[in-house]
């Protein structure tokens, strides 16, 4: 649909929508504080709609065409597995993070829950968190902030912690800070390709690999591979 064939209702609202007056600023507070479930990745559905209801062309949020499906998915898992591993067995450790992650580790020996556990990986953090944190939020910001070096920097920083912070709750500082450096990574990636697919690949691998070294029980095992 063309600009031409908008209703000047139609019109209205995607400028209200794409603006920061009271009804972007209403967009922009509900689709933070509705998140992520299980059962659908609600932020992420909500941006879709966002995005429909105000015309913003799908590259704002880096949904462009990749120029090898293949390929983008294919690095994005090798990228995203070999990054999780080096966090669990390196960097976390380094930061004093506990080898068990308690909040998932039902999830050890579980094969009822495995597979809500991996549509939950793939859907709601791959396909949703991505949508929203490195999609969504970085077109936001930089309707604010600009396009410079300087605002792209910034953004990333800020969406990191936006997204370190969302993980407290549920994870604690362990993974506040496991969630901000995959935010500084996968951003910083975002920030400078202008696609989210690779980055989607990533963190849905990235949390797969975690699953699988919690489901084979193998946690404590890998945090002291090279820190004893």
């Amino acid at each position: 649909m063309t600009t031409d064939a908008l209703s000047p209702s139609d019109d209205h609202l995607a400028g209200q929508l794409r603006g920061f007056g009271p009804l972007g600023i209403a967009a922009i507070l509900v689709i933070l504080l509705v998140g992520n479930y299980p059962v659908a990745p609600m932020g992420a559905i909500l941006v879709l709609v966002w995005m429909h209801l105000s015309h913003t062309p799908w590259r704002e949020i880096g949904y462009v065409r990749p120029d090898s499906w293949t390929r983008t998915v294919l690095a994005g898992v090798v990228f995203g597995s070999a990054f999780k591993l080096a966090m669990k067995v390196l960097v976390m450790p380094l930061l004093g993070a506990p080898a068990i992650n308690p909040a998932f580790h039902y999830l050890a020996g579980n094969r009822a829950a495995l597979p809500g556990a991996v549509y939950a990986m793939i859907v709601g953090a791959g396909f949703g968190e991505e949508t929203v944190f490195r999609g969504w939020l970085f077109e936001r910001l930089g309707k604010l902030l600009g396009s410079s070096a300087w605002a792209k920097a910034s953004i990333v920083a800020i969406t990191a912690l936006g997204f370190g912070a969302a993980h407290y709750s549920l994870q604690g500082l362990a993974g506040v800070e496991q969630a901000t450096i995959v935010g500084l990574i996968l951003g910083t990636i975002v920030a400078v390709t202008g696609r989210i697919w690779f980055a989607m690949a990533a963190h849905a691998a990235f949390d797969l690999t975690a699953l699988a070294i919690i489901y084979f029980n193998a946690e404590t095992a890998a945090a002291h591979l090279i820190f004893r």
